[in-house]
């Protein structure tokens, strides 16, 4: 058996501090703390042993008590961090056979995933947006609805976005208050859905440069493939430009601003998914061309 890190010894007061830590740079964390001992076994109550993912590997922190039933605790932790919903739960762990100990006894260790949730910016608050960014946080997405029109920000109008757990600002996507309300943006998704197609493609190239996990724009294949031409013509990267989704959403004849909606939040619950599947290997997949993706509703149906 082996691992790709061995533990870093520390204190459960500093395992404690740590987690804190890593939850702040919005990292999901899973905490293993011993809570009882039967017998005669490695483990004390009290111990704490955390990991988190970092740069594509796990760190792993602190100690339950070393050997296998470590190294046991240490998988339980991995799958906590790929589960979708996982739960809060004590597992019972026997020192015999299964393990390769001949301790005889056991140890109960209480196991708490601490998973974020994917954050999602988005540009825009008209018809699609507003439509969107409520449906993504009901699917459980932490959501930052923004657009700096006084005129986008009345209160009855966004009661539902509201309700559903939207935060909804006036910052322009430039204003570096907006980012200052997100983690990462090498662990967040911008969505673009604005009025103007000039304010598009800023926020796009805005969104690049930040190297956001994942970029996409609502428009048509016609727009897309403007979008990547002005980007060449910037020299901005060809491997940049090929991580821009536009025509955003599944390819479901969308039509309706919730139709729209409904296929821009069933691509992003299926990154989510396949980036959940990646997280030990890499912190980005690698999305479609713009010049590759299939026909959006047209351009008079996707501004506001």
């Amino acid at each position: 058996m082996s691992l790709e890190r061995l533990p870093n010894d520390a204190t459960p007061e500093q395992v404690t501090a740590k987690v804190a830590e890593r939850l702040a740079a919005r990292l999901s964390v899973a905490v293993a703390t011993v809570v009882a001992r039967r017998g005669s076994a490695p483990s004390s109550p009290g111990q704490k042993l955390a990991l988190w993912r970092e740069a594509g590997r796990s760190e792993v922190m602190g100690t339950v008590g070393g050997g296998a039933v470590e190294f046991a605790v240490i998988q339980q932790l991995k799958r906590q961090l790929d589960e979708r919903n996982p739960e809060v739960r004590v597992h019972t762990f026997q020192l015999g056979p299964n393990l390769g100990m001949c301790c005889g006894g056991s140890a109960d260790v209480l196991i708490e995933p601490f998973n974020l949730k994917q954050q999602v910016l988005l540009i825009g608050a008209g018809h699609v947006g507003l439509r969107t960014a409520t449906l993504l946080a009901e699917l459980d997405f932490e959501v930052v609805l923004s657009d700096e029109r006084e005129g986008a920000h009345d209160a009855q109008r966004l009661a539902k976005a509201t309700e559903a757990g939207v935060s909804i600002v006036a910052h322009a996507h430039d204003d570096p208050e907006l980012l200052a309300l997100l983690g990462p943006p090498r662990a967040a998704a911008l969505l673009v859905a604005t009025h103007d197609h000039q304010l598009d493609q800023e926020v796009i190239e805005w969104a690049l440069r930040h190297r956001f996990a994942y970029v996409g724009g609502v428009g048509s294949k016609r727009k897309a493939i403007r979008t990547s031409e002005r980007l060449s013509a910037k020299g901005v990267a060809s491997s940049d430009i090929d991580r821009v989704r536009m025509p955003v959403g599944l390819p479901v004849g969308a039509r309706s601003p919730m139709e729209i909606a409904v296929a821009i939040a069933a691509e992003l619950v299926a990154w989510r998914a396949e980036r959940t599947k990646r997280r030990s290997r890499s912190e980005t997949t690698a999305p479609a061309k713009l010049s590759d993706r299939t026909e959006a509703p047209s351009e008079s149906l996707v501004h506001e």
